[in-house]
């Protein structure tokens, strides 16, 4: 049995949900940090010493005897790699890298831009609202985006040339983000184009563009 285990409004939680619907995997998911489901109850910090959303539990894995993971991009990973799907994720080496740089990127340079602008206009944290933060905040995550905009223009529909792949998991989540953020945004015509093209995908749908931010 798989279990996601975190809040359904976390975008991390909503990337690994969104893999296992493309996999079509049966999966539990446990709003873990929602209502009396604690983050810091020790139950979770078995699972997670860090206290931090999503946790994957594979009850199939090693023979049964389990595996637990943490970090969205390596669950990610790891079911598509789990299910043979090298659409998502290529096996030549070369593939695979471009693949992850992206997803690297999404969670390296594209979160540091967003967040401060995000937490104070979305999340309303009144430790992120300071107006010319929020404004540099915005400035940064419209041209990270624009990295974005060179690509799709390059291969006309995803990330990589490959097809859809994980990159656009991850990223379909995040431009979702960027729309639904009342920030100025960008012309980015591309990244529209990549918006509404992700959107023709049911599972995109159910856990991407489905209200959250």
């Amino acid at each position: 049995m798989l279990e996601v285990l975190g809040r359904p409004n976390s975008i991390n939680v909503r990337k690994v949900l969104w893999t296992c619907a493309e996999l079509d995997l049966e999966v539990r998911h446990v709003p873990w940090g929602a209502g009396e489901l604690s983050l810091a109850s020790a139950e979770f910090r078995a699972l997670n010493p860090m206290g931090l959303v999503p946790v994957l539990r594979d009850g199939a894995a090693h023979g049964g005897r389990g595996l637990v993971l943490r970090e969205s991009h390596t669950q990610c990973r790891y079911l598509a790699a789990r299910e043979g799907r090298h659409d998502l994720l290529p096996q030549e080496a070369g593939a695979r890298a471009e693949v992850e740089q992206w997803m690297d990127w999404m969670a390296t340079e594209l979160n540091n831009a967003w967040r401060y602008a995000f937490l104070g206009l979305v999340r309303r944290s009144p430790a992120h609202q300071d107006a010319a933060a929020i404004d540099a905040s915005a400035a940064e995550w419209n041209r990270q985006m624009g990295f974005l905009e060179q690509a799709l223009q390059s291969t006309g529909a995803h990330a990589t040339a490959l097809g859809f792949t994980l990159a656009d998991i991850v990223l379909g989540l995040a431009t979702h983000r960027w729309v639904m953020t009342p920030i100025e945004h960008a012309d980015l015509p591309a990244v529209q184009a990549y918006y509404e093209r992700l959107s023709e995908r049911p599972a995109f749908l159910a856990h991407g563009r489905n209200g959250m931010p």
